[in-house]
């Protein structure tokens, strides 16, 4: 066992004014399984790149071991399996790699397949067990869940409990709890490190919001108490000196000299005490230093005059010629909020699509209303870039309510001056929902809508979602927010055929 030592770690982006990490220490053993959490926009990945050496920061990092990202880009995805994985790892011990890929219940045929038709789930085993057999490394998992249906996830999850050695980046509550034992947590104004599960980590922060709240009230009395002092003892010495042009009570004049010279010295005891008072208030005004906002959303769903707002009974879908899914019946009743499950590539995108009325094949019966107004989240953020502003006006929503909802999500006014280019995955995927949230409609699609978001901003939409009911039809793999939310889940099989 080794250390990753952090000492004064300081770092902020070229061109911008606002240090991500400032002054950061802390420590980390290197046979943790370390699961890494914090909203987005934090630094999560951020941290990963310096600990990689893309960039430049002021502090040190210093480690005993070679760290390797998780997932990176493999250039060439025509070449046989076990050929990427040859050029990712040219020393590898062939009977390692088949015990990795045993575990992950892959079968060593995928190594004679082009990496390319593999699906994403193979693709992510592959690339983990090619990695982890590298000796002396410590890996940087960023977010390898993205994607991965709930089947492959629990694979994943079991595969990472039996390894150590690794920084997890993952906002899948069930999937950290199966396969970390320390949390790091990027908080508002520090990075503290726990031994334990996700969940442990969590009922700790919400008993130590809890008595900073409880502190807050106190102090909050507090500080009023001290602010009504200060301003009478900053009043004492106007008091005095508004007498040199009055009289005595007696009526005698008075004297200016004496009145002038007491005033000066009740002024400089008076700025003195109010300076001391000055200093207790800010000090007590550093309140809930770290609890999250996690302020209630909204949403103005419109109401469908119909009990029934599609249905389909009996559809298949074609894709490039091959079916994908088949036989699939389900309705979509107003107020549910129906889950598509199922493999990757069994439909679930496609049957949103269809539903969206996008050109997609099909067979079977499908019906819906001409009148029905959609919102649909796709899962791909990559077209988002320039201003926020822009955005909101180019779809025909409100700009302030669009706003306010993505300060909810914990986006800084700073924020909204970025091109949204430079944003991280999770913030690209809440400007669309807040895009969708912002908009009238009788049914929300959402295709995977909680890729990269953090773990408060997901239970605030499940909190939206619980309390508002609009009606829903969604994909995601994040089997916690499917148990709370989904009202219906429709099972698709994966029937792919030549």
């Amino acid at each position: 066992m080794s250390q990753i030592q952090v000492s004064n770690l300081t770092f902020a982006y070229e061109g911008t004014y606002d240090n991500i990490f400032e002054n950061v220490h802390f420590q980390i053993d290197t046979d943790w399984k370390l699961g890494f959490t914090g909203r987005n926009g934090r630094g999560k990945t951020t941290f990963l790149r310096l600990l990689l050496g893309e960039l430049e920061y002021s502090g040190t990092i210093s480690a005993s071991v070679e760290f390797e990202y998780f997932p990176f880009e493999v250039e060439h995805k025509e070449y046989l399996t076990i050929d990427v994985i040859e050029e990712v790892h040219p020393e590898y011990l062939h009977w390692k790699l088949v015990r990795e890929l045993n575990w992950l219940k892959i079968s060593e045929d995928v190594l004679y397949r082009p990496f390319e038709t593999l699906s994403n789930g193979e693709q992510t085993k592959v690339l983990l067990a090619t990695l982890f057999i590298k000796e002396n490394r410590f890996l940087l998992i960023d977010e390898p869940t993205n994607h991965l249906d709930l089947h492959a996830r629990q694979l994943v999850a079991d595969y990472l409990g039996r390894k150590s050695g690794y920084i997890l980046v993952s906002h899948d509550r069930a999937f950290l709890d199966r396969c970390v034992d320390h949390i790091l947590s990027i908080n508002k104004t520090n990075i503290e490190i726990q031994k334990g599960s996700f969940s442990t980590w969590w009922e700790n922060k919400q008993r130590q919001d809890q008595f900073e709240l409880a502190q807050n009230e106190k102090l909050k009395r507090d500080v009023q108490r001290l602010s009504e002092s200060s301003r009478r003892t900053s009043g004492w010495s106007h008091e005095v000196e508004s007498t040199k042009n009055g009289t005595r009570n007696s009526g005698s004049k008075v004297d200016k000299g004496y009145i002038g010279h007491k005033a000066a010295k009740m002024m400089k005891r008076s700025k003195a005490i109010e300076q001391r008072q000055q200093s207790a208030i800010e000090e007590k005004s550093k309140l809930l230093k770290n609890i999250e906002s996690a302020e209630s959303l909204q949403i103005a769903p419109l109401h469908y005059h119909k009990e029934r707002l599609a249905e389909l009974d009996h559809v298949s879908i074609y894709y490039d010629g091959h079916q994908v899914s088949e036989d699939v019946s389900f309705e979509i009743e107003r107020g549910e909020r129906v889950a598509l499950s199922g493999a990757n590539g069994s439909g679930k995108s496609s049957f949103m699509k269809l539903i969206c009325g996008e050109d997609i094949s099909y067979s079977g019966g499908f019906q819906k209303d001409t009148q029905l107004q959609i919102s649909y989240v796709s899962q791909d953020t990559s077209h988002l870039q320039g201003d926020l502003s822009d955005y909101a006006k180019s779809h025909g929503i409100d700009e302030s309510l669009f706003k306010s909802i993505l300060r909810k999500l914990d986006f800084s006014r700073l924020q909204f001056e970025k091109d949204m280019a430079t944003y991280s995955g999770g913030q690209k995927k809440k400007v669309l929902i807040a895009r969708s949230l912002s908009e009238r409609a009788h049914l929300y699609v959402w295709d995977e809508p909680l890729n990269f978001v953090d773990v408060n901003s997901r239970m605030q939409i499940e909190e939206l979602l619980l309390e508002y009911k609009p009606t829903l039809l969604f994909v995601e793999h994040d089997s916690e927010f499917v148990h709370n939310v989904a009202t219906k889940v429709v099972e698709l099989s994966h029937c792919a055929t030549p």
